[in-house]
């Protein structure tokens, strides 16, 4: 990709503790040099893997920002969207790419409802269908294999081959026409991806060490990346690369004991000054 982009709309919630969502996105776009625009879909006082979060939704502010954002002429140059966290946010965020995005915006969609063969705390088979319909308006997706799974109806698997994850791919595809980036594909005690290039229909992977601890907000890490390393100029495969690469980093970075998240501060400024030169 050779275009880059200059203000970027990241749509996604906020918690206010554990590094996930817009405290995850906005330094690390941010850090890639991008003038970054945050829509917050909802403020949580923490991520949903604490026990005791809040949830307060925002979706009338959403609408009313928008709303200033038409009269103010603003306009943007690709949309990145995370976490939404209700079913109604999607016809506004539809809406926004619609009206608020250039012509050939690039939109970003990490659909972020489940992990582990398990919706996430909120939802149902009814936000399922709404990201399943969102999806329609987006570029790439950035699904992991729950995600998949529920997204096209084929059984989560936790042992599988190549064949398993090339007919969810293919699956996936049917839903839309968009890139595929599948994440959290494991082989032989690797860990990586699968990326499906919509324009030549072909499958690559990409793999790395997997590393023993395991925390909540890598893939908003992931998603962050990429987005951040493909609108600075850099090929999909690459920046899905780039994504894993960091992941693992940021993983390895992280004190013993930190447990609601990944200490990416550490790596990010010297990891993103590779992409803006």
């Amino acid at each position: 990709m050779s275009k880059k982009y200059n203000k970027i709309l990241t749509v996604q919630d906020l918690s206010c503790v554990g590094q996930c969502s817009l405290t995850v996105a906005l330094p690390i776009l941010s850090a890639f040099g991008a003038e970054t625009c945050v829509l917050p879909t909802a403020l949580l006082s923490e991520h949903t893997m604490f026990r005791n979060f809040t949830f307060l939704d925002l979706a009338q502010n959403m609408v009313e920002t928008a709303e200033s954002w038409k009269k103010d002429g603003h306009r943007f140059a690709a949309v990145y969207t995370g976490y939404l966290g209700d079913k109604k946010h999607f016809k506004i965020v539809g809406d926004i790419i619609d009206d608020l995005s250039d012509g050939d915006a690039a939109v970003i969609v990490d659909p972020v409802f489940g992990d582990n063969g398990k919706l996430y705390p909120l939802f149902d088979e009814e936000y399922v269908a709404e990201v399943r319909n969102f999806i329609r308006k987006s570029d790439i997706i950035l699904p992991n294999i729950t995600e998949a799974c529920f997204l096209t109806g084929m059984e989560y698997k936790t042992a599988y081959g190549k064949e398993y994850i090339e007919e969810l791919v293919s699956a996936l595809t049917d839903l839309g026409d968009f890139d595929v980036v599948l994440t959290g594909v494991e082989k032989d005690g690797q860990i990586g991806f699968a990326h499906y290039d919509a324009t030549a229909k072909e499958t690559e992977y990409y793999f790395s060490e997997k590393l023993p601890q395991s925390y909540h907000g890598t893939g908003d890490i992931f998603a962050s990346v990429f987005t951040g390393a493909y609108l600075a100029g850099s090929s999909l495969y690459d920046s899905a690369k780039a994504a894993a690469q960091f992941v693992s980093l940021a993983i390895a970075a992280t004190d013993e004991g930190h447990g609601y998240g990944v200490q990416f501060e550490k790596v990010l400024a010297p990891f993103a000054a590779k992409f803006i030169g």
